[in-house]
């Protein structure tokens, strides 16, 4: 039997559960997940070993309307990830009818050859009445090849949308070995985990204003040491990125530590510092500097 892989973009606005439906079907964290939306700010590649085959998934930002330079990269990072794949998963919310962002974003579909999947998420929150209706907008705006409805979160109908994806993929080499998970490296991981703890233990404009910059990874015998910096861009931020005697600093680099040891399977040694990068955000300089 002929061997079968391909590259699969996962595309849609923010916070439709990209990253999560992502480590659900790897049955891995590779991609960080807050609540809050525009968490990815950079594709992430995530490698799917199947009998017969390999899935390579291209996990992106959320596509929407933003200004600002970065909400501009990100876009530019969802939108280049659609260039010579094999097919697309487009992911909605079924608790949203179709919006702007999703319109914009079917745009950018139709220009496309290869077949696109739509995966409904979050069905665990709609009464199933709910989903048909939907179900047809959908398909009046575009001819996809199947809609799968899941609930990523809970794990439901994420097999079936494993199964659609592997029925579309071509003839094809193994493009990864059958260890690697990611291709993306370690010390940049570890930089998404600590900025995935700003996100969920900090609020308001504070998770929007972080980029985090791992300055030290050294591998010892029994020990993982990271220095790693918070870059905020106002002296305000790093008020309450430290906290009350440093305790949300302590909070952010515990929670840290523990997923980063579950990840690289070792002790870690965590240092974190946080430092003022004034408006870096809206310096195309300090972005090229933070990998944006």
């Amino acid at each position: 039997m002929s061997f079968k892989s391909g590259f699969i973009s996962i595309i849609g606005r923010p916070n439709v559960g990209k990253s999560t439906i992502l480590n659900a079907m790897l049955g891995e964290k590779i991609s960080i997940v807050s609540e809050k939306p525009q968490t990815t700010r950079n594709t992430i590649r995530g490698v799917k070993n199947i009998e017969g085959g390999q899935i390579v998934f291209l996990d992106t930002p959320g596509i929407h309307e933003g200004g600002g330079l970065l909400n501009k990269f990100m876009v530019r990072e969802a939108t280049a990830s659609l260039n010579d794949v094999d097919a697309v998963l487009f992911m909605v919310e079924a608790t949203q009818a179709p919006g702007d962002d999703d319109a914009m974003i079917i745009k950018e579909l139709k220009r496309l050859k290869c077949p696109v999947v739509l995966a409904i998420n979050k069905v665990d929150r709609v009464e199933k009445p709910l989903l048909l209706p939907l179900i047809e907008q959908y398909s009046r705006l575009f001819d996809f090849r199947d809609i799968v409805p899941v609930s990523a979160i809970k794990g439901s109908g994420v097999a079936e949308v494993e199964k659609v994806l592997c029925g579309l993929l071509p003839e094809g080499p193994k493009y990864f070995p059958d260890d690697m998970v990611t291709d993306t490296p370690v010390r940049f991981l570890a930089g998404e985990i600590v900025r995935e703890k700003v996100f969920q233990f900090t609020h308001r404009e504070v998770p929007y204003s972080v980029a985090v910059s791992v300055e030290k990874f050294e591998e010892k015998k029994a020990l993982i040491s990271i220095s790693a910096v918070i870059n905020v861009e106002r002296d305000s931020q790093k008020g309450i990125i430290i906290g009350k005697k440093g305790e949300m600093l302590k909070r952010i680099g515990t929670s840290s530590r523990i997923d980063l040891e579950k990840l690289l399977a070792s002790k870690v040694y965590l240092e974190l510092f946080v430092r003022v990068q004034k408006d870096w955000t809206r310096s195309p300089s300090s972005l090229k500097d933070f990998g944006y």
